[in-house]
């Protein structure tokens, strides 16, 4: 039976960065890479949280990405 072992994580902040000629937001990421693969969902919130408010713009939502390896 295959097996889905986990190679990397990453996490991706999005942030509202204005408004188009439509009146709708304007988003982009800012991406972090090596993610400790133990995280929780918490601790990427609080990391995510505390770099956000660096940032000029509004943090919009987070995002992790998970890579596996299929063996």
């Amino acid at each position: 039976m295959a097996q889905a072992m986990l190679k990397d994580s990453r996490m991706t902040l999005v942030f509202e960065t204005g408004l188009n000629e439509k009146g709708e937001p304007i988003f982009k990421g800012k991406s972090y890479a090596n993610v400790r693969k133990e995280a929780t969902a918490d601790q990427l919130h609080q990391a995510a949280t505390a770099l956000g408010g660096l940032s000029a713009y509004p943090l919009s939502s987070v995002e992790r990405t998970d890579n596996h390896d299929i063996i």
